[in-house]
């Protein structure tokens, strides 16, 4: 069975509070004394995510 994949795209301010709000939740995780592994990957995926730059379409009306 396939598994669907989700692609979203953020720019760097939802970046970086997604990632403080993931490593809030696992210090939380932590306090309570729960596994962290699967907020620990998520986090670790998001962190190493690629960057992609968005092409500026030309103005070709211009011309």
């Amino acid at each position: 069975m396939r598994e669907d994949k989700r692609v979203i795209t953020l720019d760097d301010f939802q970046h970086n509070l997604l990632i403080n709000g993931l490593n809030e939740f696992r210090n939380d995780l932590i306090e309570t004394d729960k596994p962290t592994e699967d907020v620990d990957r998520l986090l670790l995926m998001i962190i190493d995510a690629p960057t992609k730059r968005e092409l500026k379409k030309a103005n070709r009306e211009a011309r």
